[in-house]
């Protein structure tokens, strides 16, 4: 694993970094729906200079950028303290997926909007009873003419309530195994017949939605990758699912526990003993965590996917996230819990880490079956 950078991904970042330096993104309004609009606003600026989708080809809107320039991308993204695009979904999961198996016509149609953030998107694939076994979801598709009706319920489905398009996977034949009978489908989601119902998490925010179905339309023109191969169609976006996201966390990590270093400075502690150990221990951690994720890297560039580090690296990253935001509210104290403070803020959204994106039992369960070779829990 080399982690110095080449002539050609040195004049990436250091072109990378002029342009934020001339386009500051700003401070983060504190309110939800101003803070989404900060977002937008900054992803079509990002658009405008070039920068939206740097992954991408370069006749879909991107600069074909290599792994590491993507990598590069998301640790300048977060040093400059500029958000993650409010289309990320879109950028990261729908496109490539629409990009390898999607029709021309489809190509043509979708991926120009996600660039710039005209039409988002969200990911309908976790279902009250099937989170982690995406096979077993009980949404329905049935064929009606020239187009499919749709019922059933998502959850979890991040960003829906600002969303135009959903990638859903439903189950069109129930008499094949669960694995085959499935088709991938570009949902309009500006329709009556599907309703969104926010989640309202402990932060007050809403990021989280639940999508009631109920006979919402599909036309053939919206299934991708074919009737029936769902599944296939989904892995693709499942392997996209954590790509270049552990290079944002770990730079914001290291952020973090740079002003949990200060603020122990402020109060005289950082010469205690136990405050220097868990001060140490956190940043081994996010160190472990940097390297983890160029590990990761090397991976793909040598074997052309991503490998079972992505799942190391988002377990190490939530679990560590949330010593971190402990650790800085034990030292600031009640402050740090005071309704409206930034550390209250970090401190409570933390608790959903080993949550979303997929839950550490899982990720344990991945890691040690195909990393250590042990044997399947069940």
């Amino acid at each position: 694993m080399d982690l110095t950078f080449n002539e050609q991904e040195t004049a990436f970042r250091d072109e990378l970094r002029a342009w934020f330096a001339e386009n500051h993104p700003g401070e983060a309004p504190s309110n939800e729906e101003g803070n989404y609009a900060w977002r937008r606003d900054f992803q079509r600026r990002l658009a405008d200079g070039g920068w939206a989708a740097v992954h991408w080809p370069v006749e879909f809107g991107g600069r074909g950028a290599s792994l590491t320039q993507s990598a590069i991308f998301y640790e300048e993204l977060a040093r400059a303290r500029a958000p993650l695009p409010a289309n990320i979904l879109g950028l990261l999961l729908a496109g490539p997926t629409i990009m390898t198996w999607g029709t021309d016509e489809q190509k043509e149609r979708l991926l120009a909007p996600i660039v710039t953030a005209e039409e988002i998107w969200c990911q309908g694939f976790s279902e009250p009873d099937a989170g982690s076994d995406l096979a077993s979801l009980k949404t329905r598709a049935v064929r009606d003419g020239g187009g499919w009706v749709v019922t059933g319920q998502k959850v979890w489905t991040s960003g829906a309530q600002s969303s135009k398009w959903c990638m859903l996977v439903a189950r069109t034949d129930p008499d094949v195994p669960k694995h085959r009978g499935l088709t991938y489908f570009l949902l309009d989601m500006e329709q009556d017949a599907v309703q969104v119902r926010p989640l309202r998490q402990i932060t007050g925010e809403a990021e989280f939605n639940e999508l009631f179905i109920e006979e919402a339309r599909v036309s053939d023109e919206n299934v991708l990758g074919g009737a029936g191969n769902g599944w296939k169609v989904a892995l693709t976006t499942l392997m996209n699912e954590r790509a270049g996201l552990a290079f944002f966390l770990q730079v914001r990590m290291r952020q973090l526990l740079d002003e949990v270093f200060a603020e122990a400075d402020r109060r005289g502690l950082v010469d205690d003993p136990v405050v220097a150990d868990r001060l140490g221990a956190l940043h081994l951690k996010t160190e472990v965590l940097r390297l983890t994720a160029y590990r990761g890297l090397t991976a793909i560039e040598r074997y052309g996917q991503p490998g079972p580090e992505g799942s190391l690296t988002k377990w190490m990253w939530s679990e560590t996230n949330q010593q971190l935001t402990q650790l800085a509210a034990e030292l600031i104290g009640p402050e740090a819990v005071a309704a409206g403070t930034s550390w209250s803020y970090e401190l409570l959204r933390a608790r959903g880490n080993t949550i979303e994106g997929g839950t550490t039992e899982i990720l344990k369960n991945i890691v040690a079956e195909r990393v250590l070779g042990l044997p399947k829990a069940r």
